[in-house]
């Protein structure tokens, strides 16, 4: 008589047996999942050698070899109904460290090897996207006339411990899997065409992503954060300053030269009569610092802006040239144009108005200057 073993180099009836029941179990208690089989990435353009060009479509392409990212990501448009179980738990506090701490909602479901190679040709991979079709929301706060889904990431697998027969063959196939967020790479999925109850069409992105909330706390942000600090540097518009003469005193704002022997009556300057042997005695610095150049005149005078000097200037004119960058301020001293200073300061907002070094290199459109990080960062040989 043949010594007993359960054990075969090849599958034997027991484990078929084995593998007939776990099925059934699963057919029988298993939750009906859907799963967006992932095909692959996109070709980029030539040119980057850390973006190669792949002949075919697979799982196994690095589409950036620098960062080791998968971003442009391809979803199979056929989906797969399939069965899988996992422990429901709720979403509690973990006080097994210091603080609170709100688990994620990741979970970890369970799937039948056989079934599964069966229905996808292959086991679930990093990358693929499950969605939880008892976990669908029909009573949303929102007015979306449609079931709000909740798609999940799947990440690390492997066998499960549980599902080894006592055959010594595994049976089962153990996921771990988490909230599926809006991100670059699953934008292939998140723009499918949702179809509500009352015929109302529009991409699935609209429907469960949060981008829209999340931009709209950001443009207020931004809009207090403007209003708080509306340029760089520091402002000294509120500072009064004084009018210094040749010898180094402080000037009255206004001085009567040629022929004058006093002032006029006060009434008379009311009245505009004073003669054209008024001269203004203007400020010729600001208060200096870093980044409080502004463009403005000193105490609130009155400027002249433009592309070229106004022709017939007096002593103490101020003049703001635009066509200077950044736009320059100059003091007519009544001989030459002095500068005054720069317009330093900017808006910190990135945008057009943004004139900072940092803002002109990053938002830098020039297609003869770009250079990407790639391009910066070539690999090299170690020898």
């Amino acid at each position: 008589m043949p010594r007993l073993s359960l054990w075969r180099e090849e599958h034997s009836n027991d484990y078929k047996f084995f593998d007939r029941r776990i099925s059934e179990m699963f057919t029988v208690g298993g939750t009906g999942v859907l799963v967006h089989k992932y095909l692959g990435t996109r070709n980029q353009g030539p040119g980057d050698l850390t973006q190669p060009q792949y002949d075919n479509v697979s799982e196994q392409n690095i589409q950036d070899l620098l960062f080791l990212e998968n971003r442009d990501r391809i979803y199979d448009t056929t989906v797969y109904p399939m069965r899988g179980i996992y422990q429901v738990s709720d979403s509690d506090f973990d006080l097994t460290q210091f603080g609170l701490f709100l688990s994620t909602g990741t979970l970890f479901m369970t799937f039948h090897i056989n079934d599964m190679v069966e229905i996808l040709g292959r086991r679930i991979v990093s990358g693929d996207v499950i969605e939880l079709m008892h976990l669908k929301d029909y009573d949303a706060l929102n007015d979306v006339p449609m079931a709000l889904k909740r798609f999940f990431i799947v990440g690390d697998c492997q066998r499960a411990s549980e599902g080894f027969s006592p055959t010594w063959w595994p049976h089962l196939w153990r996921c771990k899997i988490n909230p599926l967020i809006d991100s670059q790479e699953y934008k292939d999925i998140l723009n499918k065409i949702q179809t509500g109850s009352d015929g109302s069409t529009s991409p699935l992105r609209d429907v469960i992503s949060t981008y829209n909330r999340y931009e709209n706390i950001n443009q207020a942000i931004v809009a207090q954060a403007e209003v708080d600090v509306p340029a760089s540097g520091y402002d000294t518009s509120n500072i009064y300053v004084l009018p210094i003469d040749e010898e180094g005193e402080v000037a009255s704002t206004k001085v009567f030269t040629a022929d004058s022997v006093s002032a006029p009556p006060a009434a008379d300057n009311v009245a505009g009569t004073v003669t054209a042997d008024q001269a203004l005695i203007t400020p010729d610095k600001k208060v200096q610092g870093w980044l409080t150049g502004d463009g403005l005149t000193p105490n609130g005078l009155p400027v002249n802006s433009g592309i070229s000097f106004p022709s017939e200037p007096m002593a103490g004119d101020y003049c703001l040239r635009v066509d200077y960058l950044p736009n320059r301020l100059f003091r007519y001293d009544g001989r030459r144009w002095v500068k005054v200073e720069d317009a330093q300061r900017t808006n910190l907002t990135p945008g057009p108005n943004n004139r900072t070094l940092r803002s002109t290199f990053v938002n830098n459109t020039n297609s003869n200057e770009r250079q990407g990080l790639s391009q910066a960062l070539r690999p090299k040989a170690d020898n």
